[in-house]
């Protein structure tokens, strides 16, 4: 009997869990190039519509939702948590950043986060960023998506 309830009702959910984790950092295999580390990561992302470009974050930004945001991008993010990519430290030096081209964002140099709009950081992280790895974080509300920005905004200080 427990070994019926495992097939069908634990195992499926364990494996759509899996999968969505290996498809958010599904490597974009047409170059295979290492991580150079540095400031110097030329990106072509899309410019954000102008309605969420320039949005400002409505949080207030303190250390309540700096740590909200530090908890999101080490563990709890959905589909996958940011630092998987990022890096723990968001130096673009996670376990899977050697998986892709361009390399995941490192968030430390602040001539890489300068100049970013909070609105541009919104939408690519509730949209993902065409040409690259970087998925949707739809499954996470606007306030989750905020808090992110302002811990995004801290590791390059």
């Amino acid at each position: 009997m427990k070994n019926r309830y495992f097939v069908k009702r634990l195992f499926p959910a364990v494996l759509i869990s899996l999968l969505g984790a290996a498809v958010a950092c599904a490597p974009n295999t047409s170059l295979n190039l290492p991580i150079m580390g540095g400031c110097s990561q030329p990106r072509s992302t899309e410019q954000a519509p102008d309605e969420y470009y320039s949005l400002r974050s409505p949080l207030e930004r303190n250390q309540y939702n700096i740590d909200a945001g530090e908890r999101l991008f080490q563990r709890t993010a959905k589909p996958v948590a940011c630092a998987r990519c990022h890096g723990k430290n968001g130096d673009g030096l996670g376990p899977m950043a050697n998986m892709f081209n361009p390399p995941p964002r490192d968030f430390t140099c602040s001539d890489v986060v300068k100049g970013i709009p909070e609105g541009q950081l919104f939408w690519v992280i509730k949209n993902g960023s065409k040409g690259t790895s970087m998925p949707a974080f739809d499954r996470l509300d606007d306030k989750e998506i905020w808090q992110l920005v302002a811990y995004i905004s801290e590791l390059a200080q």
